[in-house]
């Protein structure tokens, strides 16, 4: 380096102390154009006339500008469209705060990152408080109305450390739909407990008395009680074990050296072309597997009708409906959003972070279509005409 040179940290710092500089100067200009126009035009004919400046600070996005020069005029009547009377920090602040927030970062760290750059303390509970304006939008949320329609029912669950007094680890319950067009939505979450068929039947109830009336398939695990509590709200609707989940459960209780054979076995099953195939392919399964593995045999064979009910539905759709997969993506990035955070420190704290995930995909869903959906959309309005008129 020469001895001319500017350090990189000089150069940073120079570079920022410029912009904030530009920044000023600009909001300046305009506030003089505004109180110009302000004193021309809606005070013409009257003796209202400049009064000089005041001096103030203003936290933006490009770092805080200080000795900011607000125009003011003799009758205290003017006030600038930039920012408030009393707004010490433009709006980004809080948009920044609920995104870090959003993104899985903890109150503290957030606190921590807006000293950094603005040189001002914003404690946890401040931090917090900013992302209470999304509480209101939480309760709308789950007030709202939805279709009365959905192709699919995806229920899933994930687990999280909760503080209430001491920390434990408590469920978030998750729905996603597609409907009848192919488009896929998170309906709903509900935050707390341990998983329940039970509670799970009371979110499926909200979800019908809020418009959904009509479903055709529940795609979902082997939790105990699980589908009957699904058949009480939607008693014409089918039922799909997650197939993936069955394939894992099965494959963990044989030994090693069997398990390639045995999934490549059980891949013809649930990859045949139709549920007739599909049944002598399980035949030879189990005519294969029955006297070594009898108890994983049998149970393969009490769960086969739900395990093949994805046969019965458009051959475009198959693959997104005989597992989980669609909704454990979702769950996946909640978990990644929430993993930073080590524990959370209320209901709360939990339902804010879930909220934003999933206003993220939703967005990011609206416009396209889940595979193979617009394919098999008549045969599925087919279905639901034959089922529920």
């Amino acid at each position: 380096m020469s001895k001319r040179s500017i350090p990189n940290v000089d150069w940073a710092n120079q570079l920022e102390n410029a912009i904030r500089q530009f920044v000023k100067e600009k909001l300046e200009l305009i506030m003089r154009e505004e109180i110009k126009n302000f004193l021309e035009i809606e005070q013409a004919g009257t003796p209202n006339m400049r009064n000089g400046y005041y001096q103030r600070n203003l936290d933006t996005q490009y770092g805080r500008i200080e000795g900011l020069l607000v125009p003011r005029d003799r009758n205290g009547e003017f006030q600038t469209q930039l920012f408030a009377p009393y707004q010490r920090h433009t709006g980004w602040l809080e948009e920044a705060i609920i995104r870090m927030y959003q993104s899985g970062m903890s109150t503290r760290e957030i606190g921590k990152f807006i000293e950094r750059i603005l040189g001002s303390t914003y404690s946890p509970a401040t931090i917090s408080r900013i992302t209470d304006v999304v509480k209101e939008d939480i309760e709308k949320w789950h007030a709202r109305p939805l279709h009365q329609r959905y192709s699919v029912l995806y229920l899933d669950g994930l687990y999280v450390k909760l503080r209430r007094d001491t920390v434990e680890k408590e469920v978030i319950y998750v729905v996603l739909g597609v409907n009848e067009e192919g488009y896929r939505e998170i309906l709903d979450f509900f935050v707390g407990g341990q998983e329940s068929a039970y509670v799970w039947q009371e979110i499926l109830q909200q979800l019908y008395q809020r418009g959904v009336k009509e479903v055709l398939l529940g795609v979902f695990d082997g939790l105990p009680g699980l589908e009957e509590a699904f058949k009480a709200v939607y008693p014409k609707a089918d039922v799909q074990r997650c197939v993936v989940h069955k394939v894992r459960n099965t494959l963990s209780r044989v030994r090693k050296k069997d398990q390639f054979e045995m999934a490549e076995d059980l891949k013809l099953i649930y990859r045949s072309p139709n549920k007739e195939i599909a049944l002598e392919m399980f035949q030879q399964f189990q005519s294969k597997w029955s006297h070594k593995y009898p108890r994983e045999v049998q149970s393969w064979a009490n769960e086969l009708d739900v395990l093949l009910t994805f046969m019965d539905y458009p051959s475009s759709i198959r693959s997104v409906i005989y597992t989980t997969n669609a909704i454990e993506r979702t769950i996946k990035e909640i978990r990644k959003r929430l993993k930073p955070m080590n524990s959370l420190s209320s209901l709360e704290a939990a339902e804010k972070v879930v909220y934003l995930t999933v206003q993220d995909f939703n967005e990011k869903w609206a416009g396209r279509k889940l595979r193979g959906f617009a394919e098999a959309q008549e045969a599925l309005e087919r279905m639901f005409e034959e089922r529920y008129h």
